[in-house]
């Protein structure tokens, strides 16, 4: 009987153990002042100029990151009015928007383009900045701070 209830335990331990993989593809996250963030959708767009625009939406909030190109390279925000981010916050109750931005002097950090896919159509890269509070509202604090941020395999239009 012993060797049966043996058997029994050694045969449930080796087929309750399961790997539960979830495949996060395509990705845009981040840690937003200290929390983890992840968007629900994002797209980018590579205009006719060549500029990249990707936004990132959760259901109150969008991520926007600006560069001048969609080139594999390193652009960094804050030194030019074409490598900008945005993150845009709307209050559903409300319906009061906080804004933080970069711009020329304004904010910090840097968008990293790893690959772009022509033929699949999707970009990938890692990204932090810090933006400031566009109007000074008093319902946020004066700074916004993303680091750790990665977008995977997002589509292009």
């Amino acid at each position: 009987m012993k060797k049966h209830f043996l058997f029994l335990i050694v045969l449930f331990t080796l087929f309750s153990c399961q790997e539960d993989v979830r495949f996060n593809n395509p990705a845009f996250q981040g840690t937003k002042d200290n929390v983890f963030w992840r968007a629900v959708q994002s797209i980018a767009t590579v205009n006719s100029g060549g500029s990249l625009v990707i936004e990132a939406y959760t259901a109150t909030e969008v991520v926007t990151l600006k560069t001048n190109s969609a080139a594999v390279g390193t652009y960094y925000i804050g030194t030019t009015p074409t490598s900008t981010a945005t993150y845009v916050f709307k209050d559903p109750l409300t319906k009061e928007s906080i804004t933080f931005s970069s711009g020329f002097g304004v904010g910090d950090g840097q968008i990293v383009i790893t690959e772009y896919d022509q033929v699949g159509k999707t970009i990938s890269g890692t990204f932090k900045f810090n933006l400031e509070n566009t109007f000074d509202n008093p319902l946020a604090g004066p700074t916004l701070n993303f680091q750790y941020g990665v977008f995977y395999k997002v589509a292009v239009q």
